[in-house]
C-alpha cells in the first residue's frame, strides 16, 4: 500500500469512501515547507485548481490514507493524473505518531488564478470534516475566490 496525503476535497472521509473504498484513513498531519495555492485556471472547475508549491514558511493540513493499488488507479482518474493534469510528488508529513513519507498530487502547471467560491467551500468543508484546526478552516474560508 502507498501512503497518500490528501489536502483538497479528498480530505472528506465520505468522498474518499466513494473514490477509494478499500483505502482506510490513517490519520492526519502537516506538510511543512509547502503551501496550498491554486493554478491552472484555464483547466479548472469554474476557476483555478488546488495545488501545493514549495514554500519554506508554508504548512498544509493533510489526511493520510493507506491507498491500495486499485484505489490509487481510480483516484488518478478522479484527479486527472492519468491525463497529465496532476502529477505526484513525495512529501514528508508530520503526524502525531511521527513523520511519514507520502505522495500527494500537484498541478502540472503554473501557480495563479482564483478558485471558484464553490470549489473553495468544498475544500474548506472537507478540511472541517477531517478535523482540521478551526483557524486553518477559517483561513481557507477567508481566501479570495471568484
Amino acid at each position: 500500500m502507498a501512503l497518500y496525503a490528501a489536502y483538497g476535497s479528498n480530505m472528506d472521509p465520505r468522498q474518499m469512501a466513494e473514490r477509494a473504498p478499500h483505502s482506510p484513513a490513517r490519520g492526519s498531519g502537516w506538510i511543512e515547507g509547502w503551501r496550498l495555492t491554486f493554478g491552472g485556471e484555464e483547466q479548472g472547475w469554474e476557476g483555478a485548481l488546488a495545488t501545493l508549491v514549495e514554500d519554506p514558511l508554508g504548512r498544509v493540513f493533510v489526511v493520510l490514507y493507506d491507498l491500495t493499488d486499485q484505489d490509487a488507479k481510480a483516484l488518478d482518474g478522479w484527479e486527472g493524473a492519468d491525463s497529465g493534469l496532476y502529477r505526484t510528488v513525495r512529501v514528508r508529513v508530520r503526524a502525531l505518531d511521527g513523520d511519514h513519507l507520502a505522495w500527494a498530487y500537484v498541478l502540472d502547471g503554473y501557480e495563479g488564478g482564483l478558485p471558484s467560491a464553490r470549489a473553495l467551500g468544498i475544500l474548506a468543508d472537507a478540511a472541517e470534516a477531517a478535523g482540521a484546526p478551526d483557524d486553518y478552516v477559517a483561513e481557507l474560508r477567508a481566501r479570495p475566490c471568484r
